[in-house]
C-alpha cells in the first residue's frame, strides 16, 4: 500500500459512486487511525466522488470502532442536516448513529433522518430508517415514533426498506432475540 500518499489522493480516483480505493484507506486507518481525520477532511471535499468514498471508508471504519470518530460527532451531525448528495447521506445515516450522543444529539441526528426519509433514494430513506432504530436505543423517547415508522415502511415502502424495517422492528421488539442486540445492525457487510 502506498502510504505516502493523502487519503484524499487515494479517494480520487475514479466515478462519482464508484468505491475506488475505500478498503486501502480503511485499511491505512486501521494501521495508523490519526489518519481518520484526514477521511473526515474529505467529507466537505468540493469533488462529491471523494466526500462520497470518503463517507462510505468512515462507514466501514465505524462499524467496528465507532469511538474513533466521537471527536468529529459535531461536525458529523453538522453535516448531515446540510447534506444533499445521497452516499453522504445513507453513509452519515448509518455512522451518526454508532457514535455515543447525548439526548439532544439524537434528537439532532434524528430530525436530519426524518429528513432524509423525504429523499427519492430508496437507499437512503432505507439508510434513516436503520439509523432511526439505532438511534432510538440510545434515546428511548424516540421509540413509539420509531416503531411506527418502521411499521409504515414495512407495509408500504420501496422493497428495501419493507425488508430492512422487518428485521429492525425485530431487534426492537424482541432485543433479547436478536443476535445482535448489543450494536448496531450493519446494512452493508
Amino acid at each position: 500500500m502506498r502510504t505516502k500518499e493523502s487519503i484524499r489522493q487515494m479517494l480520487e480516483p475514479g466515478r462519482r459512486l464508484d468505491a475506488g480505493r475505500v478498503w486501502e484507506v480503511v485499511e491505512l486507518v486501521d494501521d495508523q487511525p490519526r489518519r481518520l481525520a484526514q477521511v473526515v477532511e474529505c467529507l466537505w471535499d468540493e469533488n462529491l466522488a471523494i466526500a462520497n468514498r470518503a463517507a462510505d471508508a468512515l462507514e466501514r471504519v465505524t462499524r467496528e470502532r465507532p469511538a474513533q470518530a466521537l471527536k468529529w460527532k459535531g461536525e458529523l451531525l453538522g453535516l448531515m442536516a446540510e447534506a444533499e448528495e445521497k452516499k453522504l447521506r445513507w453513509n452519515l445515516a448509518l455512522v451518526v448513529p454508532r457514535l455515543k450522543l447525548s439526548v439532544p444529539e439524537c434528537r439532532r441526528a434524528a430530525a436530519a433522518m426524518r429528513a432524509y426519509l423525504d429523499d427519492p433514494s430508496s437507499i437512503v430513506k432505507t439508510a434513516a430508517l436503520h439509523g432511526l432504530a439505532d438511534l432510538a436505543r440510545q434515546d428511548s423517547a424516540l421509540l413509539p415514533e420509531v416503531l411506527d415508522l418502521l411499521r409504515v415502511a414495512g407495509r408500504s415502502g420501496t422493497p428495501a426498506m419493507r425488508a430492512r424495517s422487518r428485521i429492525l422492528l425485530e431487534m426492537l421488539e424482541n432485543p433479547g432475540k436478536s443476535k445482535k442486540a448489543g450494536t448496531s445492525l450493519h446494512m452493508f457487510t
